[in-house]
């Protein structure tokens, strides 16, 4: 079964395959009027390998047509980016849809530069407007972050204390873009809000229980800063907040596996008083104690003949040396998910 199809403009073509004007037949059958207007997307001229046809208005058809191709060069997805700054909010969905999935799928490093661009009084608005879907919130907040000027912290801020439900999608890129706008002062609103805290205030001035989520987003929080903005909040004071968390036993072995990967060596003297602390006697945190402790111990660096070793690794072997004769079974399967 076949559904044919009248050319009536062209976005790409390779070697000019195709013409205006031009039939081609679908091997698939997509029922619709004459007047109707598709968009066909394929490989080549292989038409049994293309895309279902997709019922399209003008407006979203000069969007796509001008879109530029991808590229691999970070000057050029930087360039091809910008073109869909216009279209978040776009009243058509489809466009409005993709402008925000190539966003969604950009590295940082290339959405960052284009933050002199970026609509910001439009993005401070959309955080705010409750039509805007939920599922942008984050993104929205972590662009206000960083297009944003340091008075807009405190719209951001007010969002982030003010609890509207118990789970909140994207409060982690809110809680980002917040952090980029205020730096450590801004940490330490989080620090004493959202990780020391055990309540929090509703948008009715209520007190109620901090969701267990709020806590969950200042880490990935804490981690978007450590892997994308090293130089906005220094590295050791990251460290330090993070191991505010050590005291949630529900957080706890995500904890001690991020302060592995930070190298926090220094706590591995509260890591072991951790380890015997009934409250904390559930198997997953053992094991990410044995895990923090193995990785201290390879933690070497390079090291001439006759050097003596660290102290954090002759610290990490005499711990595990003691776990591994009072404890041995939790040790052995600790050991046997390492990364080496």
């Amino acid at each position: 079964m076949f559904s044919r199809f009248e050319i009536v403009d062209i976005a790409f073509s390779k070697q000019d395959k195709f013409q205006k004007g031009q039939t081609i037949e679908i091997p698939l059958y997509v029922p619709g009027k004459n007047s109707t207007l598709y968009t066909l997307m394929g490989p080549e001229e292989r038409l049994e390998d293309w895309h279902a046809p997709k019922e399209i208005n003008e407006v979203s058809w000069e969007y796509l047509a001008k879109m530029p191709l991808p590229v691999t060069d970070a000057a050029k997805q930087i360039e091809r980016l910008e073109y869909f700054l216009p279209y978040f909010e776009h009243p058509d969905a489809m466009i409005s849809t993709d402008a925000f999935a190539e966003f969604a799928a950009a590295p940082y490093s290339v959405i960052k530069p284009l933050r002199e661009k970026m609509p910001r009084e439009k993005i401070l608005g959309w955080l705010q407007d409750p039509n805007v879907a939920v599922t942008r919130t984050g993104f929205y907040g972590l662009l206000a972050g960083v297009c944003g000027e340091p008075d807009d912290a405190a719209l951001l801020e007010k969002k982030i204390l003010v609890l509207d439900a118990d789970f909140r999608l994207g409060i982690e890129g809110v809680m980002a873009g917040y952090l980029l706008l205020r730096g450590e002062a801004g940490l330490e609103v989080l620090e004493d809000a959202k990780m020391r805290a055990r309540v929090a205030k509703n948008a009715a001035g209520e007190e109620v229980q901090l969701p267990f989520s709020e806590t969950y987003a200042v880490m990935q929080a804490l981690r978007f800063m450590w892997t994308y903005e090293p130089d906005r909040i220094p590295r050791e004071r990251l460290k330090q907040s993070m191991e505010i968390l050590l005291e949630r036993q529900e957080l706890a072995d995500l904890v001690i596996t991020d302060l592995a990967r930070w190298k926090h060596w220094s706590v591995q003297d509260r890591l072991m008083k951790l380890y015997w602390d009934e409250d904390f006697a559930i198997p997953a945190i053992r094991r990410a104690i044995v895990r923090f402790l193995f990785y201290c111990s390879q933690d070497k660096g390079e090291l001439a003949e006759g050097d003596p070793l660290p102290e954090h690794v002759v610290l990490a072997e005499k711990a595990l040396a003691e776990l591994e004769e009072k404890d041995p079974r939790t040790v052995s399967d600790a050991k046997r998910f390492l990364v080496r």
